[in-house]
């Protein structure tokens, strides 16, 4: 039988052993007195599939284009296998770079948009069109070779890209936007069609993107950017469960906020006192002191909700039930506590029972200590 991958194959990430295929160091970008990226440090190891992850303006395709060679760093370096691209032109740097807009040739059919590439660089004719046509087979578009692209669907024409991108076979892929042209029912199939057709070539891609949900469903890992900083770098399920700070935990996904202070701390124990809640309980963290300013985040998913009060909870907090909605597979509440405060709740409708919580209706909300997750930003 055959054995498991090793986490340093699968996650090198995780192995401080493991050599990175990109390495970014103390990267800058000025433009006149606006600074797009600042002093950013990033590792992206071969075969990752990772995101750039932020809000319009935050920097991310000013680093995509700069590991493109398409913008010059204002300082810092940028290796791409062990090879320092300070003095790489685009066209030899061993990167495609797939745009939002997709710049298919009009006049072109899709066979022709593909091979394209490879007649510029010299190609034989006969080999550059059977690397076009394995491309297209690849992406399941072999029937639609002697097409032109406006005969084509948005999501097509978004495969024809992909395959363009793909047939020069680069180290790495740069992605920016490729979905963000297509709609929502379509992006969530195509999705996972990138990440089968990413797994199949073994090729690095870098994906930059403002949709959290994509980022999260494509991803090996995410860098969270804001003002040409990243925030905070992990695997999706480490981004959303354990932010490292109040933009990251309100950027991914819903969440509640709450301000509040160390009131105690103990070799069993800590207690928040927060505004909104009162004195919340929790497990000790260490780098914490009695006083300090903090904030806690709780996912709504991780509230319980009951119409008695959870025996044994040691957080629990009464109010009623203000507004609610029912989104298939689960349904939403906002919970008015007697404070005034408005809390986010999920709950699965598998787990309903034949008399679910409605409007109303007087509840008690409860969260288990560990899933109160304290930020100091």
């Amino acid at each position: 039988m055959a054995q498991p991958a090793a986490a340093s194959e699968t996650r090198p990430w995780r192995d401080a052993a493991s050599r990175p295929f990109i390495s970014v160091r103390s990267l800058i970008k000025r433009f006149d007195d606006f600074t797009a990226v600042s002093n950013v440090d990033l590792d992206i190891y071969k075969g990752e599939l990772f995101c750039l992850l932020g809000e319009s303006g935050c920097g991310k395709s000013t680093l995509l284009r700069m590991l493109a060679g398409f913008e010059q760093p204002t300082s810092g370096a940028i290796f791409i296998d062990g090879e320092d691209m300070a003095r790489v032109p685009p066209d030899r740097r061993p990167t495609n770079m797939m745009f939002q807009s997709y710049a298919l040739f009009p006049h072109m059919s899709v066979e022709k948009n593909v091979a394209y590439g490879l007649l510029r660089e010299g190609v034989k004719k006969s080999e550059a069109y059977a690397r076009a046509g394995d491309m297209l087979r690849m992406v399941k578009l072999e029937k639609l070779a002697r097409r032109k692209p406006d005969q084509l669907s948005g999501g097509q024409r978004q495969r024809v890209a992909l395959a363009r991108s793909l047939v020069k076979k680069p180290k790495l892929l740069l992605l920016d936007e490729p979905l963000g042209a297509l709609d929502k029912k379509l992006r969530e199939e195509t999705q996972f069609e990138l990440i089968k057709l990413q797994e199949t070539l073994g090729v690095t891609f870098i994906v930059v993107t403002h949709d959290q949900d994509e980022a999260m469903t494509l991803a090996t890992r995410i860098g969270v950017m804001k003002d040409g900083v990243i925030e905070q770098i992990g695997e999706p399920r480490e981004i959303y469960e354990t932010p490292n700070s109040r933009f990251v935990a309100d950027f991914i996904g819903t969440v509640n906020l709450f301000t509040g202070k160390v009131a105690a701390v103990a070799p069993d124990m800590m207690r928040i006192e927060t505004a909104e809640l009162g004195d919340v309980r929790l497990p000790p963290q260490t780098g914490l002191t009695y006083g300090q300013q903090v904030w806690g985040a709780v996912r709504p998913e991780r509230f319980a909700l009951s119409r008695t009060r959870p025996e044994g909870a040691a957080n629990a907090w009464e109010g009623v039930v203000e507004e609610m909605g029912y989104i298939g597979h689960m349904s939403q509440y906002r919970i008015r506590l007697a404070s005034g405060v408005l809390i986010r709740a999920t709950q699965s409708n598998r787990l309903r029972d034949e008399d679910p919580i409605s409007w109303d209706e007087k509840v008690w909300i409860s969260v288990q200590p560990a899933a109160f997750r304290v930020l100091t930003r």
